[in-house]
C-alpha cells in the first residue's frame, strides 16, 4: 500500500443500489471533492446525505466543509465497525474488483482509461444488472435468517420508488431506450483488455510507447457472436488475477553418497532393518575422512528416498499365483525394504 497509485471512489445509493465509481489519481482530499462534485451530475437525483468511513481522505477540513456548503448532511461509521459500510464494500467486490481486478495502476493516462471503463460500466450495472436487496433480518438463537426482495436493477428500483420525481423517471426511461447492453459490455471488455495489457507491459522499455497507441473501437456485432462461446469457456478477462506459474524443476546436485549408492542398496536388500546410523558407521569405516556425524542427515534423507521408492514398487508390483503351492496361495513380487 506504500506510494501513490490510482484508487476508486465508490458511491452507492442505499435505497436503489445505484452505484457510481470514479478514479482518483492520488489519495488527496481535494480530488475527493472534485469526484463528489462530478458524482452529483451523474446521479439522477440530488445527493442530500453522505455517510463516510473514518478514513482521513474523507473526514478532514476540506471534504466535510464542502459537503456542508452543498447542503449535504455528513455522517460517518462507528470506530472499528467495518460492517457499517456494507453497502459500499459489497459494490467494491461485485463491481470494482470484477471490472478492474487486483492490479496496481498509476499515471494520468491509465486513470483516463479507468474512467472510460467506469463510464460504460455504470450504465450497464445500473440499467441492466439486477441485484438482491435485503428485506429483513432476524436472529433465532445462533441462526441469522435473511429475506430478500426479488432481484431488480437500480433503474427498476428508481422507477418504483415513490420519492423519485416524475421528471427524473421520464429522463431515466429516455436514457434506457438509447442503451444497447451488448455494446456497453463490448466497451467494458475492450477497456479491460487494455488495462491488462498495461499491467503486462509495465516495467518494460517499450511499454510506455506501446500503450499510447489508440485502441481500436470495439465491434459490438463481432463481440455478440462470440459472447456465447466465451461464457461457456468461463470468459477469462485480462484484469483478473493471473494463474501462478509453476516453479521451475530443481536440478539435482551431485551427492557425496552417489559413489556408494549401489553398496547402500545391497546392504538394505540384505538387511532391511538397517538404520541411518548403522549405514553411516559402515561408510565411516570405509572412508573416515569423508563420513562422520555431520553426514547423518544426508544418509537419513537418502534412506527415506530409497524406502519410499521400494514401497511404491511393492504397491505397483503384480500379484502372481504360485501354481505349485497348495491352495494356489498368492505372493506379491516386489522389493522388500
Amino acid at each position: 500500500m506504500a506510494g501513490s497509485f490510482i484508487q476508486t471512489l465508490t458511491m452507492v445509493d442505499v435505497a436503489t443500489g445505484w452505484t457510481e465509481c470514479l478514479p482518483l489519481v492520488t489519495r488527496e482530499s481535494g480530488l475527493v471533492v472534485e469526484a463528489m462534485a462530478r458524482a452529483q451530475s451523474l446521479f439522477p437525483w440530488l445527493i442530500v446525505g453522505a455517510d463516510f468511513d473514518n478514513d482521513s481522505a474523507f473526514m478532514n477540513d476540506i471534504v466535510v466543509p464542502w459537503c456542508r456548503t452543498q447542503q449535504i448532511e455528513v455522517t460517518r461509521s462507528r470506530a472499528y465497525k467495518k460492517n457499517d459500510q456494507a453497502f459500499v464494500e459489497q459494490k467494491n467486490g461485485a463491481v470494482v474488483r470484477r471490472l478492474v481486478g487486483y492490479g496496481r495502476f498509476d499515471g494520468v493516462e491509465t486513470a483516463k482509461l479507468i474512467a472510460r471503463l467506469y463510464a460504460a460500466a455504470r450504465l450497464h450495472v445500473n440499467f441492466f444488472q439486477p441485484s438482491f436487496k435485503l428485506k429483513d433480518k432476524r436472529r433465532e438463537g445462533a441462526k441469522v435468517i435473511k429475506r430478500y426482495h426479488a432481484p431488480a436493477t437500480p433503474y427498476a428500483r428508481a422507477l418504483a420508488h415513490p420519492k423519485v420525481g416524475k421528471a427524473v423517471k421520464r429522463r431515466l426511461r429516455e436514457i434506457y431506450r438509447t442503451l444497447d447492453p451488448v455494446a456497453l459490455l463490448a466497451e467494458v471488455r475492450a477497456a479491460q483488455t487494455e488495462l491488462g495489457t498495461r499491467v503486462d507491459r509495465r516495467g518494460t522499455s517499450d511499454g510506455a510507447a506501446a500503450v499510447r497507441k489508440p485502441p481500436p473501437a470495439p465491434d459490438a456485432a463481432k463481440f455478440a457472436k462470440g459472447l456465447g462461446k466465451t461464457i461457456e469457456a468461463g470468459e477469462p478477462r485480462a484484469t483478473h488475477r493471473r494463474i501462478k506459474r509453476p516453479y521451475k524443476t530443481r536440478v539435482r546436485m551431485p551427492s557425496m553418497l552417489d559413489p556408494h549408492l549401489a553398496d547402500i542398496e545391497s546392504w538394505l536388500a540384505a538387511e532391511p532393518q538397517l538404520t541411518a546410523i548403522a549405514i553411516l558407521g559402515r561408510l565411516s569405516n570405509r572412508a573416515p575422512a569423508e563420513f562422520g556425524p555431520p553426514q547423518h542427515s544426508i544418509v537419513q534423507r537418502l534412506l527415506k528416498t530409497l524406502r519410499t521408492k521400494a514401497a511404491h514398487q511393492v504397491i505397483a508390483g503384480k500379484v502372481q499365483v504360485d501354481k505349485d503351492a497348495p491352495n494356489n496361495n498368492c505372493y506379491v513380487s516386489g522389493v522388500s525394504a
